[in-house]
């Protein structure tokens, strides 16, 4: 009689690669998130002016979030192993030096340069956690992202008071805690090597779903859009109504942690319910909270615009590991694709709202974008109930083998 399997260890009920992962996500989107609280210290050191303040934002931003998916469709044709070690080292260390840059052009290619290290990490991060997650897909993910949204939300909380006290020249001390974390957590992430499959790789392989594939991007798209503007004009809304600048901040902290909360329950919902049912609800029930915050004051401003921040965020993991399910292949290019690519496309439209405020009030421009998860979920319902096990790879195409 052959020996019983031996048991698979877990943590907390998923497999310690996904634990790693998601420790590392932590560290990789706090240091990557580094530039907007060190702003009140970067403005004078180098006498930037707003349009500048937004111009190196824009490029970073596409560095972090839209170069994903070139590295995705790299990380399904090349060394994803690689680029999962790399990338968070690179991302740590470079942005780590943002205080010893020169000019604003050297700040500008630091913070590129460390994008792109964060962009790296990603796709084939969230590739890893889908193949190693089991059944529990959705939890697992869920835990992935909010991993790093924890992170994004405490990163100011450490590096602005860090660097405030000991100057900007003493930047890259905030390296050493990064780099002692990841070379913990990263002896523990397992080779990871590139998934084999027929009908092609990259972007060319998701054309037989191309329809589904983009209907989820454009929903996330304007999910994006809705939650990024109200986190940017956040802070506008509640100093010109009175409140002060360190209370504006908390808010902004509070709308980001609660925010977190909703994309760590999205997951296991959608393991449950299935994740069009999720991503439709969650889209929906947001629009009141959202429209509400918009014409809201103070707190009550605040406690409305997280909780429609809450259930927008609840669909984040479910919608990877739904478009990882509707195109079983090149799971990092989708990965990146439903993340980085459609969040920053989500992203860099903001100024968009910026531009209707400054002609029908901030108010009313936030009220208008309150409407766009409807028009997502109007996207989402065109959706199947249930991707996963009803779409198989098309003729000639082998379904990808969990390493």
């Amino acid at each position: 009689m052959p020996a019983p399997a031996p048991a698979v260890r877990t943590v907390a009920g998923l497999p310690p690669t996904v634990v790693s992962l998601a420790s590392t996500h932590f560290i990789v989107d706090a240091y990557t998130n580094i530039y907007t609280p060190l702003l009140p210290l970067l403005i004078p050191h180098f006498g930037l002016s707003l349009a500048a303040v937004g111009t190196l934002a824009m490029c970073f931003q596409m560095a972090s979030s839209m170069s994903q998916l070139a590295f995705g469709a790299l990380a399904d044709r090349w060394r994803p192993h690689a680029l999962l070690m790399a990338g968070p080292i690179l991302a740590v260390v470079v942005l780590s030096f943002v205080g010893l840059a020169q000019s604003p052009f050297v700040l500008g290619a630091l913070l590129v340069l460390g994008g792109l290290g964060g962009a790296a990490f990603h796709p084939p991060a969230a590739a890893a956690v889908y193949r190693a997650a089991g059944a529990n897909k959705g939890f697992a993910m869920s835990v992935h992202i909010t991993g790093g949204s924890v992170g994004m939300a405490m990163a100011p909380l450490f590096f602005a008071p860090t660097i405030e006290r000991l100057g900007l020249h003493w930047s890259p001390i905030i390296a050493v805690p990064g780099l002692a974390a990841l070379w913990y957590l990263l002896r523990r992430v397992p080779p990871i090597e590139r998934q084999h499959h027929g009908g092609g790789e990259g972007l060319a392989g998701l054309r037989p779903y191309a329809k589904p594939l983009a209907l989820l991007y454009f929903s996330i798209v304007l999910r994006t859009l809705t939650a990024a503007g109200f986190s940017v004009f956040l802070p506008v809304m509640l100093t010109s109504q009175g409140m002060s600048i360190a209370h504006a901040s908390l808010a902004g902290t509070c709308y980001l942690l609660i925010s977190g909360i909703g994309g760590f329950s999205g997951g296991p919902l959608a393991d449950r319910f299935g994740p069009r049912r999720v991503i439709l609800i969650s889209l929906i029930s947001a629009v009141p909270f959202m429209m509400a915050a918009s014409q809201l004051t103070g707190w009550w401003l605040t406690a409305a615009v997280s909780l429609g921040g809450l259930l927008l965020q609840s669909t984040l993991p479910v919608n990877v590991t739904y478009a990882q399910a509707l195109a079983p292949v090149g799971a990092a290019t989708v990965s990146s694709l439903m993340m980085g690519f459609a969040w920053g496309m989500g992203a860099v439209m903001v100024p968009l709202v910026g531009w209707m405020a400054d002609r029908v009030g901030l108010p009313s421009a936030l009220l208008a974008i309150s409407a766009l998860p409807l028009v997502a979920a109007a996207l989402a319902a065109q959706l199947p109930e249930r991707a996963r096990g009803e779409h198989a790879p098309p003729p000639g195409t082998a379904a990808t083998r969990a390493l």
